[in-house]
């Protein structure tokens, strides 16, 4: 026979549910996506209509947009280094201007407070900034070698020698000991300027520093790269300048000038633009010299 405990045990696991398994979520995400697409299929035909007239204004606001900061960039790119330096000198003329008023008002000398500012090596450079510019203040042309001289004369401002490397050749020049025209200290005692012995290495680089007419040597010098970069400037320089005043002029495509002014220039073409018809002829013929 089946015993009372045998039969709850088994009544037990009849009733009692088992458990059931997890679901899994990526079966969530497709059951919200179908009804989704469900929702979305069932999107009536004026709805379709707002949603593309909103994607229709959203396109037209870009596109007003893009051309809007199309157009910002483009003005500001016109702007160019002349114009910035215009607006430049403006500011520093509306400061000056500004410190001047003030000054009254205080009741100081602007050019003495201004002055105060200015070391005494800048005063010295300026003062021979003015000596020079005084000098050269003949503008007028005298002949070719007077022009030679001017320009020769502002050439050498540009030039600005190495005297390190210079000391450093007519030391082994010399043949002296290194360091002693570069660093040179005149409270040193005379012996640390002794001569060294003669060499065939002070031999030749005498003869490379002190050349005269007869010497065989030229052409190896080899300029550094601050040197040739000063020279391309110079040069690039002088081509902007001569560019500038050799401009094309506004009358030259009208071939021969035949005016005086710009109001005799205005009236020719008047006149030309009635009687050309009827002078060209007679024009040619004098400038052959077939004329009768």
């Amino acid at each position: 026979m089946v015993s009372s405990t045998q039969f709850e045990e088994a009544t037990t696991a009849i009733v009692e549910p088992t458990e059931s398994p997890e679901r899994d979520p990526t079966e969530d995400e497709d059951m919200e996506s179908t009804e989704s697409e469900a929702g979305s299929s069932k999107m009536t035909i004026e709805e379709r209509k707002a949603k593309m007239d909103q994607l229709r204004k959203r396109l037209v606001a870009s596109s007003r947009a893009n051309r809007q900061s199309l157009i910002e960039e483009s003005t500001k790119l016109k702007v160019t280094a002349r114009d910035t330096a215009r607006l430049e000198r403006q500011r520093k003329l509306a400061e000056t201007l500004r410190e001047k008023a003030d000054a009254e008002e205080r009741g100081e000398d602007v050019n003495r407070a201004k002055n105060w500012e200015y070391t005494i090596e800048e005063n010295d450079a300026w003062e021979k900034k003015l000596a020079r510019k005084k000098r050269r203040a003949d503008f007028e042309f005298h002949d070719d070698a007077h022009a030679a001289r001017r320009r020769y004369k502002k050439d050498l401002d540009l030039i600005k020698p190495d005297l390190d490397a210079y000391n450093k050749q007519k030391e082994v020049a010399m043949g002296l000991a290194p360091g002693t025209l570069s660093n040179f200290n005149p409270k040193a005692s005379p012996l640390s300027l002794q001569v060294s012995t003669s060499s065939l290495e002070q031999q030749l680089a005498a003869d490379n520093l002190y050349r005269d007419a007869n010497t065989l040597m030229y052409g190896d010098n080899k300029p550094s790269e601050d040197a040739i970069d000063r020279m391309v400037s110079k040069i690039n320089k002088d081509i902007d300048k001569k560019g500038k005043f050799s401009r094309k002029r506004p009358n030259e495509d009208e071939g021969d000038i035949t005016y005086i002014n710009e109001h005799n220039r205005v009236f020719n073409k008047k006149i030309a633009r009635y009687y050309d018809k009827y002078t060209t002829e007679i024009r040619a013929s004098f400038e052959r010299g077939t004329a009768l």
